[in-house]
C-alpha cells in the first residue's frame, strides 16, 4: 500500500534518483526520467520530484546492474565475499555461478559452503548444481556427485538450474548416468558443447540442454542459435570469444543472446573489470549500447528466470548502476536493493573471510620422485598443442627428443613436459606427456588449479624444476608457483581447497600479476600462462589433455 501511495505521488519514496537518462532495456530507449525507490524496490519511473533522500545524477545514465550469465567464481582465486568486493564496484549486481571447481574438491559440502558464504552479500548469487563431478572418468577428482546428490542440491532455494553438462559425449551417447542427472534437475539446464555442429547439436538439444557458452566461431554459434539454444557470448580471462560471435547478435536473434565471463581471474577483475569490460568491448566493436546492456541484464535474467531483476521498472529490485557514459562504461555508483554499495570503483562494504574447515587441508599427495616423470618415447609421439586465448587444444604428431632411453623436454623445439599429479587421495597417479606452444624456455610452473578435477598440473623445461615446483605447491596446501634452477621465483598460496586465496583482492591480484610476469620472463609468450595451464588437464575439451590418468585424446 505504501508503494502504491508513492507511485501515485501522495507519499515520498525513500530514495529519488533524478536528472539522469534511464536505460530502458525493455524498449531500447533512453528515457529522461526520475526513479523512485522504496523498501529496496523501484516504485516509479517518471516525473517524481521529491524523496526522503535525493541524488542528482547530473545527466548520467541509470541502468540495471549487470548480471554474469555463467561464471565459476572460483576462477577469480578469491573467497566468495572477496569476489563480491571485486565485482560490485564494476556494476555487477548478480551472477549465475556453477561452483563445480569447489565441488570437485569437496563435493556437496563445498557447494553448501559457497551457498552459505553468499548470504548477506550486496550481490545476487544464484547457483546451478554441478552436473559433472568429476567431469569425466578420465580424471580423478576429490568427490563425486551422483544424480541423488544433485537432487539434494536442487532443493536449495538459491539454485536456478543444472550446471553445465560438460560430459557432452556421454549425453550424445545417451548414457544412463548423464540422463539420470538431467532428469532430476529443475529450471534451466546449462549446456557445454564445444565444437558441436549439425546433427550433434540436434541431439544435444534433444537431451534438454537450453544454453551454450562454448561456441568459438560464427558458424558454430549460428548452428546453436538455429536449434534453440540461448547463446552466451563468452569473454573471460582465458577463453575470449566475444568478437568472433558478436555478428550473431542481430535484430532477430538478440533476445536469445547474453554475455558471460565463465572464468575471470582476480588481476583481470581488478585492472580491467567484469561485465563493464565486456560492454566496453562490445560497444567498441559496433553493438548498440542499450542493446549491449540488455545482453548483460534483462536477457540473462529472462533466461535464468531470475525474479524482479534485470530492468528498471516498478516492482523490480532497485539493483542499479550509475554510468558516466555508454562508451567507456565508467561506473560512478552502484545500488543493491536501494542501498549504495559502491562509489567510484570502491566497495562500501567489508568482505568477511571466515572459511569453513572442510575447505582447508585438502592436499593429499603420495611421494613423488624423478621416476614418476619418466616419459616413454613410444608414448611421446603426440603432444598437446596450446592455442593462445582459447581452452581448446590441438593433437599434434611430434618426434620426441630422447636421452638415455627417455623422452625429455626440449625447449628449443617447444617440447615441454606436462605433468598431472593426483592430489586428493594420495593414489600416486601421475600423468606425463608433451606440451607444445607454451613457450617456456627454462624453469617450471605448477598449479593446484587444474580444471576440473583440480589435481596438480605442471609444465617445465626440466625434471628437477618440475619436482621442485610441485613440492612447493604441496607445502603451501595449494597454490601457484614459478621455479627456475631449483629456486622459487614467485608464488601465490591458495589454502582454500587449493583453489582460493584467503587474502584480499589487491594482495591476491598483485601476486598473480607477478607470477604471470615471471612466467613471461621464463619465456612464455602466452597471454595468460597460468590461466591457460589450468585448462591443460580438462578432459572434456578437445582435442588433447594430460590428466593424472595419462594422455587423453578427444
Amino acid at each position: 500500500r505504501r508503494a502504491l501511495r508513492i507511485a501515485a505521488g501522495s507519499e515520498a519514496p525513500d530514495l529519488l534518483l533524478r536528472g539522469g537518462h534511464v536505460v530502458n532495456v525493455l524498449t531500447g530507449e533512453l528515457e529522461r526520467a526520475n526513479v523512485a525507490v522504496a523498501d529496496g524496490r523501484i516504485v516509479g519511473v517518471g516525473d517524481y520530484d521529491a524523496g526522503l533522500e535525493m541524488v542528482d545524477l547530473d545527466g548520467a545514465y541509470l541502468a540495471p546492474s549487470f548480471i554474469d550469465g555463467h561464471i565459476h567464481t572460483e576462477s577469480s582465486l578469491l573467497w566468495l565475499p572477496e569476489f563480491a568486493r571485486a565485482v560490485v564496484p564494476h556494476g555487477t549486481g548478480a551472477v549465475v555461478t556453477d561452483p563445480h571447481e569447489i565441488a570437485n574438491v569437496a563435493g556437496l559440502a563445498g557447494f553448501n559452503a559457497f551457498v552459505d558464504a553468499s548470504h548477506g552479500l550486496p550481490l545476487g548469487v544464484h547457483f546451478t548444481v554441478p552436473s559433472c563431478v568429476p567431469a569425466s572418468p578420465y580424471e580423478t577428482a576429490g568427490a563425486e556427485l551422483s544424480a541423488a546428490d544433485i537432487a539434494v542440491g536442487m532443493s536449495n532455494p538459491s539454485v536456478v538450474g543444472l550446471g553445465e553438462m560438460m560430459n557432452f559425449p556421454s549425453v550424445l551417447r545417451g548414457e544412463a548416468d548423464a540422463y539420470a542427472k538431467i532428469q532430476v534437475a529443475h529450471g534451466r539446464r546449462d549446456g557445454h558443447a564445444p565444437g558441436l555442429r549439425g546433427r550433434a547439436v540436434d541431439a544435444y538439444v534433444l537431451s534438454g540442454m537450453s544454453s551454450d557458452h562454448e561456441a568459438t566461431t560464427f558458424d558454430e554459434g549460428l548452428d546453436k542459435l538455429r536449434r534453440g539454444l540461448t547463446l552466451m557470448l563468452r569473454e573471460g580471462s582465458s577463453a575470449r570469444n566475444l568478437l568472433a560471435l558478436l555478428p550473431l547478435v542481430t535484430d532477430a536473434s538478440y533476445p536469445r543472446c547474453c554475455f558471460a565471463s565463465d572464468d575471470r581471474d582476480c588481476s583481470t577483475l581488478l585492472h580491467d573489470g567484469h561485465m563493464d569490460a565486456t560492454l566496453r568491448m562490445a560497444v567498441a566493436a559496433g553493438l548498440d549500447p542499450v542493446r549491449a546492456i540488455r545482453l548483460a541484464t534483462f536477457n540473462v535474467a529472462d533466461y535464468w528466470q531470475l525474479e524482479r531483476v534485470g530492468a528498471l521498472t516498478p516492482g523490480y529490485w532497485a539493483n542499479l548502476v550509475v554510468l558516466d557514459d555508454l562508451r567507456d562504461f565508467r561506473v560512478r555508483s552502484v545500488y543493491f536493493q536501494g542501498q549504495l554499495v559502491a562509489r567510484d570503483g570502491v566497495a562500501l562494504f567489508e568482505a568477511v573471510r571466515d572459511v569453513p574447515t572442510v575447505l582447508r587441508d585438502t592436499m593429499h599427495v603420495a611421494p613423488l620422485t624423478r621416476e614418476h616423470l619418466w616419459l616413454d618415447p613410444a608414448d611421446a609421439r603426440v603432444a598437446v598443442g596450446v592455442i593462445d586465448r582459447q581452452i581448446v587444444t590441438r593433437l599434434l604428431d611430434v618426434e620426441p627428443t630422447v636421452v638415455d632411453g627417455a623422452a625429455v623436454a626440449d625447449p628449443a623445439r617447444e617440447l615441454l613436459k606436462l605433468v598431472c599429479v593426483e592430489r586428493h587421495r594420495a593414489t600416486g597417479n601421475v600423468g606425463v606427456g608433451y606440451l607444445h606452444g607454451f613457450g617456456l624456455q627454462r624453469g617450471a610452473l605448477a598449479s593446484s588449479i587444474a580444471h576440473d578435477a583440480h589435481n596438480i598440473i605442471a609444465v617445465g623445461a626440466n625434471d628437477d624444476d618440475l619436482l621442485a615446483a610441485i613440492a612447493r605447491v604441496v607445502e603451501m596446501q595449494g597454490g601457484l608457483v614459478a621455479v627456475a634452477d631449483g629456486k622459487t621465483l614467485a608464488e601465490l598460496a591458495l589454502p582454500i581447497a587449493g583453489l582460493l586465496s584467503d587474502q584480499s583482492l589487491e594482495s591476491t591480484a598483485g601476486a598473480y600479476t607477478h607470477l604471470e610476469a615471471v612466467a613471461a620472463q621464463l619465456g612464455s609468450t602466452l597471454h595468460s600462462p597460468f590461466g591457460l595451464l589450468a585448462f591443460m588437464a580438462l578432459s572434456v575439451i578437445p582435442a588433447a589433455r594430460v590428466t593424472d590418468q595419462g594422455f587423453v585424446r578427444l
